[in-house]
């Protein structure tokens, strides 16, 4: 059931504010492949978008907030609906951090480890992607959020795993110390998108039970 079956309109500020957060997901896995491609407007437009939509989760953040104070609603969970609103809004924050690092750095990333790059966007796209999802499902009907967490957590490792074997790959090659310092820095950079996302899946596991008792 519903968390907000009397309350319309916070159900759809909530839709789109998950709507904004999938799509800021989007946004990050091409704005990865347009840099791995030197694709420099296409990379550039991707940091204008995803500063149109972290303003957008913002917005409707703040506005799902006052609709829950100012009509009185579901004061037993609120604090549980603001903290996740707060965390998956962390996602996308996450997301224009790690462009606008590869913005300003402009790390030089050798071909033979652009796939690399790549496998670990993905896999931290995939993660985001799957935990709005098991958001979605928490204020539609809590019972189904165990049935799509564990992508989450699935994603989340095999960023992790792609991480270590690209850290290692950047270590035993020949090049320069420093800049394979800036490389495991921009591996973590990526690798951090599918971080923000457990985390909000350790906090939906939780706010799942307490609703289902």
């Amino acid at each position: 059931m519903s968390l907000f079956k009397s309350s319309r309109i916070v159900e759809k500020q909530i839709d789109e504010f998950l709507d904004t957060v999938a799509e800021g997901a989007l946004v990050f896995r091409s704005g990865i492949n347009a840099y791995l491609e030197s694709a420099r407007a296409e990379f550039e437009a991707s940091i204008i978008e995803i500063g149109k939509l972290e303003n957008r989760a913002d917005i409707l953040s703040r506005e799902v907030e006052s609709h829950l104070y100012s009509h009185s609603l579901i004061p037993e969970h609120r604090g549980d609906v603001l903290g996740l609103l707060e965390h998956t809004d962390n996602i996308i924050d996450t997301v224009k951090m790690s462009l606008m690092q590869f913005s300003v750095e402009h790390p030089v990333i050798p071909d033979e480890f652009d796939a690399g790059y790549r496998k670990l966007g993905e896999a931290s796209y995939q993660a985001a992607d799957a935990v709005v999802v098991s958001t979605r499902a928490f204020f539609r009907d809590a019972t189904a959020v165990k049935d799509t967490l564990f992508k989450v957590h699935h994603y989340e490792k095999e960023a992790d795993g792609i991480s270590d074997t690209l850290k290692r790959a950047i270590f035993a090659s020949d090049l320069e110390l420093a800049h394979k310092t800036q490389l495991r820095y921009f591996a973590l950079n990526v690798e951090r998108i599918s971080d923000r996302a457990e985390e909000v899946a350790d906090r939906l596991a939780i706010y799942a039970i307490k609703r289902n008792t």
